[in-house]
Order: structure tokens, then C-alpha cells, then sequence
């Protein structure tokens, strides 16, 4: 397995490998990998020649308070994990690398779906999300890159992005990955202390309970996010951030429950925001 930090040198593997007739998956991660992260590794190797494992803890796109000096980080451990798990090369750059001094270019996916949920209550948050993106598939020229459903927006920004950009990609959504319990993986869960891991077992148990109500025939959207948050209030320590129920392709608004709805919160346990999501076909 090689390991890169320089975006030329990494290129130049990429572009080697493509001319020896590979093609070339690419796992965007921040590092301090779990089973989800491994879940996209898993999928990369089913449809690629050739994985990369970018490593990158991007500094755009937190925001001012955010965790981004907290933020989880063992190259050591992640290393590790992608050797035994088969990956052909890390891409782990440095800030600098990624953002050379008078570093002052950007992408930006503008609109609806970049207004709401995170976009919201995270301002520039997406903006350094398409930014660093664009930055990687440059770096790691892949043929198809993978994203977690877990972070829905993002994944349909990114898809936006790369289909009105005309980036010669195709990306993959791969389902979540969740604990026995119910409760999706994310590298933040580190930070759930005491009674706020069991309590965070509230959030799937919303999700499910308003997906029966949708199964069972219930098409009102004030009434499904209304039964959410009465049961997400049962956990003392949880505190709202948003509950949404969106078009499940490109998050417009619904004014009723038809066709592929995503059903997405995210709400804050301490310091620790978790987000989760369900996407329903009616």
C-alpha cells in the first residue's frame, strides 16, 4: 500500500495507474475510520481495479466554535485498518498541501439544497465541503468516488456538483452502517459520554417510528415531524438542531408524504452533534 501527502506525486500514481488500464475508486474520509468507512472500502473494491483512501481532516469546512481541533484524528490506527482491509493507496495531505499560503479559490453549490438542514445551521459549511471535493478527484483523478448515505445532503450536493460541473465521475451511495443497537457509526460517537450513548438510541428509534406511521398511511409532514420530536424530547439531554422530511432526490419541499421522502434530523447530545437519516419510497 502507498502512501501519498503530496497532491503531484499523487496524481502522477493515479495517472500511471489509469494508463495501465485500471480504473480507480476514491473513499473521501476525515479519518479515524469505523465499519462504515470500511463498508465504502468494501463497495470501491467491488467495482474498481485500483481504491484510494483520501485522509483529510478539512479545516473549511468547520465553523467557528465547531470541533475541527477536537476533531479525532490517528493516521497510525487508519493505516492499519486500510492495509489489512486491501486499499492500494492513502492520499493523507497536510493543511498546507491542501491550502498553500494566498490559497483562495473555491467551489460553491448554490440554492435550496445547500440553504437548508446543514446548510442552515452551518453557514460555509458546504462550500468547504465542495471545495476539498474538488480538490480530491483532482488529486486522485478516480472513476468513481463513494459517499456514505448517512450524510445525505452532502451526497446529493456532491452529486450535483459533479453532474453540473461535467467531472468525469460517477458517484456511489453506499447505505449506512449502524451498531447492533441501531445507532449509525460516525467517527464524532467518541464523544457521547455516560448516558449519552444509550440516550442517542432516541434518534433511529424517531426515524422508525415515523416510517411505520408512514407505512401505515399517515401523509402529513407537520403531524410526522411533530411525533418526532416528541420522541426525540423523551431524552433529557438532547437537544434539537433540525427534523426535516424532504424530497428524497434533491430535498425540495413536499407539502404531503409521496414519492422518495428522506427523513433527516440532527440533534446535538452535549457538545456532540450527531445527524441520522431514512429515506422512505411511498
Amino acid at each position: 500500500m502507498e502512501v501519498f501527502n503530496n497532491i503531484n506525486k499523487m496524481q502522477e500514481w493515479s495517472l500511471q495507474t489509469r494508463k495501465q488500464g485500471n480504473s480507480i475508486g476514491l473513499v473521501p474520509t476525515m479519518g479515524y475510520l469505523h465499519d462504515g468507512h470500511l463498508s465504502l472500502v468494501e463497495e470501491a473494491k467491488k467495482k474498481c481495479d485500483k481504491v484510494v483512501v483520501s485522509i483529510f481532516v478539512n479545516p473549511l469546512q468547520f465553523g467557528q466554535g465547531e470541533d475541527f481541533e477536537e476533531y479525532p484524528r490517528d493516521l497510525s490506527r487508519d493505516s492499519s485498518l486500510l492495509e489489512a482491509a486491501g486499499v492500494d493507496a492513502i492520499f493523507a495531505p497536510s493543511a498546507r498541501e491542501m491550502y498553500p499560503t494566498g490559497f483562495s479559490s473555491s467551489v460553491e453549490v448554490s440554492g435550496e439544497i445547500t440553504e437548508k438542514m446543514c446548510g442552515a445551521s452551518r453557514p460555509g459549511h458546504f462550500k468547504g465541503v465542495t471545495t476539498v471535493c474538488t480538490k480530491l478527484f483532482h488529486a486522485c483523478l478516480p472513476d468513481m468516488a463513494f459517499f456514505g448515505q448517512k450524510d445525505a445532503q452532502q451526497l446529493l450536493i456532491i452529486k450535483k456538483m459533479v453532474r453540473e460541473l461535467n467531472f468525469p465521475l460517477k458517484i456511489v451511495p453506499v447505505p449506512i452502517v449502524r451498531e447492533e443497537d441501531g445507532l449509525a457509526l460516525s467517527s464524532r460517537n467518541v464523544y457521547l459520554e455516560g448516558v449519552q450513548r444509550q440516550e442517542a438510541l432516541v434518534l433511529i428509534k424517531a426515524l422508525k417510528q415515523a416510517e411505520e406511521q408512514i407505512r401505515g398511511g399517515e401523509r402529513d409532514i407537520t403531524r410526522l415531524i411533530g411525533a418526532i420530536k416528541a420522541t426525540i424530547a423523551t431524552s433529557p439531554q438532547a437537544k434539537i438542531d433540525y427534523v426535516e422530511i424532504l424530497n428524497g432526490d434533491n430535498l425540495s419541499g413536499l407539502e404531503r408524504i409521496e414519492g422518495r421522502v428522506l427523513i433527516a434530523l440532527a440533534v446535538k447530545f452535549g457538545k456532540t452533534r450527531l445527524i441520522d437519516n431514512l429515506l422512505v419510497e411511498v
